[in-house]
């Protein structure tokens, strides 16, 4: 997708309140990214992308801005936490599989891309295997119809979904679970993939509803009808054209103490990070994978470390850095209403399905608002995820009462009543002002 940095932006501003700084980065450097695209080949080799760190308090929105990020552009995204690496030499997960989350994220965006290419002619084979065997179970039931007219009919149904519940047993593959090499750790290893194609695929007998046989047998031909080979090749590709991953805490994992103990384990992460973000060749299932040209978009809150405790290396890998300020009471009003998936629009929707029109006056917002900031202030600043815990108090009530049958009521909420039900949370945070 051609965007202008602009045009990113105010993409981002749908989902995202504030923060324009962050955007702004990252906006220019996926554009970057697509200016690389047009150079020539040899230009194109000697230009890498320009990293980014966001320092900024939990809940500012640094996660979100990143996965929009990649959501808009389809770019093959995945989030990871520095503090789950251990040093090479350590029992846990070493840092290369990071490339090869991203890698397998990759390849199942591509076959996602080319089941929906052959998803008609799948459908249609599916549909066939499970009309046979649904005529042969209606007639043990119902009895013989002249056929022409049997098959006609039940092949509307089908399509219609009026048989999705009705149960058949048809045959289905038969997964083999990876072999758990080590305790807590992902092997990828099954008998399938150690002797290929010489062993026939197993199958077995499962009695399941309809919908869930189409569903198995358009997986099934789906995958038949598209060139696996292709698939890992275009993965592989985007994985290191076009790849984003976000390290999270990596403040976590700078050497404050600059001193021995775990502090040296923390260093020997960092020193392990640094060659995948520079640029190395790392090995995958799907083949050799470069790293020179993904994108690493790392965060914290740097609140007991700095920037500057990483390892100067490491620094240096990005060299974009961006501040994120905590959230006001004029930000939190804005989350509330403004974007497409605003807080008051879920809880809305969310108790629409049990016949509560939920609604929200404007003092009501503003005091939700003043509150979330207030506790922010007082206590732990966990950005916008107070609007939560604020919300989930003052709705308690009325979503454990509603469900059943009850008519359509409408429940207006003001500030009067956000007061009288987080009076309990106003109190406690206003001793806590006092308490040293």
């Amino acid at each position: 997708m051609n965007l202008s940095p602009r045009e990113i932006v105010k993409e981002l501003d749908k989902y995202i309140i504030g923060q324009d700084k962050a955007k702004r980065a990252v906006a220019v450097a996926l554009r970057n990214r697509y200016r690389r695209s047009q150079l020539s080949p040899e230009l194109r080799e000697e230009i890498t992308p320009k990293n980014i760190i966001m320092k900024g308090p939990t809940g500012v929105g640094k996660t979100e801005i990143a996965r929009r990020l990649a959501k808009l552009v389809k770019a093959p995204f995945i989030k990871v936490e520095a503090t789950k690496y251990t040093e090479v030499g350590y029992v846990g997960r070493d840092v290369e599989s990071m490339i090869r989350d991203l890698v397998e994220a990759s390849v199942r965006m591509v076959k996602e891309e080319h089941f929906e290419s052959v998803s008609q002619r799948a459908t249609a084979v599916a549909e066939k295997k499970v009309l046979a065997v649904l005529l042969d179970a209606l007639k043990e039931s119902k009895g013989e119809s002249p056929k022409e007219i049997w098959e006609e009919g039940i092949r509307n149904d089908l399509r219609e979904g009026k048989y999705d519940n009705f149960n058949i047993e048809i045959e289905v593959p038969d997964e083999q679970k990876p072999l758990e090499l080590m305790p807590g750790m992902n092997a990828e290893i099954t008998l399938g993939s150690i002797f290929g194609d010489i062993m026939p695929k197993k199958k077995k007998k499962r009695k399941i509803t309809v919908k869930e046989a189409m569903k198995i047998i358009v997986a099934e031909e789906s995958d038949k009808l598209i060139d696996n080979d292709a698939v890992k090749t275009e993965g592989v590709r985007r994985a290191e054209e076009e790849g984003i991953i976000f390290i999270d805490e990596i403040d976590k994992i700078a050497n404050k103490a600059k001193q021995g103990g775990q502090d040296v384990s923390r260093e020997g992460v960092q020193r392990d990070i640094l060659p995948i973000v520079e640029g190395s060749s790392v090995t995958t299932k799907y083949g050799i994978v470069k790293t020179d040209y993904i994108l690493f978009i790392a965060a914290g809150a740097f609140h007991v470390s700095a920037v500057e405790d990483l390892i100067p290396e490491l620094q240096g890998r990005f060299p974009i850095r961006v501040e994120l300020a905590s959230l006001t009471k004029e930000d939190f009003i804005n989350i509330l209403t403004i974007p497409q998936n605003a807080i008051i629009t879920q809880y809305s929707v969310l108790l629409a399905v049990d016949n509560i029109d939920l609604q929200f006056t404007k003092d009501a917002i503003e005091k939700i608002a003043e509150i979330s900031a207030d506790i922010n202030a007082t206590s732990e600043d966990i950005g916008a995820r107070r609007l939560h815990t604020v919300m989930e108090n003052l709705v308690e009530d009325i979503s454990f009462n509603a469900g059943g049958d009850i008519p359509l009521t409408k429940v207006v909420v003001d500030a009067k009543y956000v007061e009288e039900n987080m009076s309990s949370v106003i109190k406690d945070q206003s001793v806590k002002k006092y308490i040293l």
